[in-house]
């Protein structure tokens, strides 16, 4: 009875061994970022963005929500530090607003007489809406060593249609033979950091800070544009 007793210990010993070490192996094993760098994988899901315009812009602030998808493209390239992979992406927001001061009559310098003069002019404003596409992402993956968090940097170009011509600027003035119409079409060139952490295998969080700038290439009568805003993201996406 000793004997067996003493046997059960021993094995039951081994068995708890066993089991801790199978549990250290697994806990290796399983490395999120390494399996979508080996397996150059596919990502897709939601985001949802807050931004605000900078400098005469600073009164601007933007939302922005859709669905975003991404494929790392090549193997690890090796350059020292910037080590990394190559990631094509692209998204849609079919939610875009900017809130923009109500209508107000602002100081512009018109041409009369062939000088300049100081003149009051009624100016747009209020909310806009509309859709954009981004169809060029190209991000650049960062040789991680840890097994959740994964940093990159990206450059992307987008072009956003809004309902109502936009940025707002003054009315048209026939009398005095000015056009302030800007346009519905614009671009959005942009570059931004960010980070994805993996809540688990195939499923991570991203944060990113991107920087825009929106111009509509003078498709419009005038191109006051938005210069500069600043853009905060949050995103969880799938990987296959």
């Amino acid at each position: 009875m000793r004997k067996f007793k003493s046997l059960i210990s021993i094995l039951l010993s081994i068995a708890v061994l066993s089991g801790v070490a199978g549990v250290g192996q697994s806990a290796k094993a399983v490395n999120p970022v390494a399996q979508v760098r080996n397996n150059r994988s596919f990502e897709y899901g939601p985001f949802v963005s807050y931004g605000f315009g900078i400098g005469d812009r600073s009164s601007y602030k933007f939302l922005n929500a859709g669905v975003q998808a991404g494929k790392v493209l090549t193997p690890v390239i090796k350059a020292g530090p910037l080590s990394g992979q190559f990631e094509y992406g692209a998204n849609i927001m079919p939610l875009w607003q900017a809130y923009t001061p109500a209508p107000h009559t602002q100081q512009y310098t018109c041409i009369s007489g062939g000088l300049p003069v100081s003149c009051m002019l009624q100016t747009g404003g209020g909310t806009f809406r509309g859709v954009s596409i981004t169809p060029v992402i190209m991000r650049w993956n960062f040789l991680s060593r840890s097994s959740r968090f994964q940093p990159w940097f990206q450059g992307a170009g987008g072009l956003i249609y809004t309902t109502h011509k936009f940025p707002p600027n003054f009315n048209s003035n026939v009398a005095l033979g000015l056009d302030g119409g800007t346009s519905v079409w614009n671009f959005s060139p942009q570059g931004g950091i960010g980070f994805h952490y993996f809540v688990k295998e195939k499923r991570s969080i991203g944060v990113e800070l991107n920087a825009l700038h929106i111009s509509s290439a003078s498709l419009g009568d005038r191109n006051p544009g938005v210069n500069a805003l600043l853009q905060f993201q949050v995103d969880y996406n799938f990987w296959k």
